[in-house]
């Protein structure tokens, strides 16, 4: 795990292991809150232990920023945090996130005594504020990437934890299209001095307009292929052979994931828009 300072009392955490998974804290002066946790336990008990033992700041809420696992399985390890998300993060967490988890068990011992924590605290419509110390921290639906999809606004500070609405390669397989372009556009109105993406480094504030207009530049590209696959007679062999960094990206992101992430948006958005039709 890798850790790094985003602003005065306020971090993020880095998944060595996994696709560069972040997770973040603000610190208090007598309690911490918590947004998301890393993909293993090891990483999050790293977390657990730079907060509640080093900063002796235990962690009183933990904020889901959606319910893919590598973001929420470490919920566990923080039994007297209370759990706070979308909704449809409870719903889905209690369905496919159950599912999920039974499947990863079977492949990957670190995980045998990891479990589920459903929110306790949900919102839907509009947003949610939450107190720390003297932060303000605003809780945004930013859907797309999924439909329960948060980001949390550090106000004092203008830092967002985006969760998954934005990542170095953006990725809709679980999500949809429009909403994932409206969450972009978002993003620059809110005035950032930095942002910690879901995946990858933080973006600074001269960076983040540039990195959100090459995410919406790779979804629309993804999308005009996708509507030129549906005229050929092998479409899917058509996507195949649209390499990532045709659409704008490179392959090397994300430890390599990116190619991987890229073949799956295509199919993705190419089996939405033949739905539609």
């Amino acid at each position: 795990m890798i850790r790094e300072r985003v602003a005065d009392n306020v971090y993020m955490f880095t998944s060595d292991t996994y696709a560069q998974v972040n997770a973040g804290a603000v610190v208090g002066a007598e309690w911490s809150v918590l947004i998301d946790t890393l993909p293993f336990p090891e990483e999050s008990k790293g977390i657990r232990e730079f907060l509640e033992g080093r900063l002796a700041s235990p962690v009183r809420y933990l904020i889901n920023t959606h319910y893919h696992g590598d973001h929420t399985l470490g919920g566990y390890l923080f039994p007297k945090a209370t759990v706070i998300g979308h909704r449809l993060c409870r719903e889905l967490l209690d369905g496919r996130g159950r599912e999920a988890l039974a499947g990863a068990k079977e492949h990957n011992r670190e995980l045998r005594e990891a479990e589920i924590v459903l929110p306790s605290i949900v919102f839907d419509e509009g947003e949610l504020t939450l107190r720390v110390g003297k932060r303000t921290l605003r809780l945004l639906h930013l859907p797309g990437h999924s439909p329960d999809g948060i980001g949390v606004l550090v106000m004092e500070d203008r830092v967002l934890f985006s969760g998954d609405a934005m990542m170095p390669v953006p990725t809709i397989v679980d999500g949809d299209y429009d909403q994932a372009l409206a969450s972009l556009k978002r993003i620059p109105r809110l005035k950032l001095e930095n942002m910690v993406q879901g995946h990858g480094e933080v973006v600074l504030r001269g960076e983040i307009n540039n990195g959100v207009r090459s995410n919406l530049n790779y979804l629309a590209s993804i999308r005009r292929h996708a509507r030129k696959a549906a005229r050929r007679r092998d479409p899917e062999a058509y996507l195949a052979s649209i390499d990532i960094e045709e659409c704008g990206k490179s392959r090397i992101l994300l430890n390599g994931l990116a190619p991987s992430l890229h073949s799956r948006n295509m199919l993705a958005i190419y089996r939405a828009l033949q739905s539609e039709s």
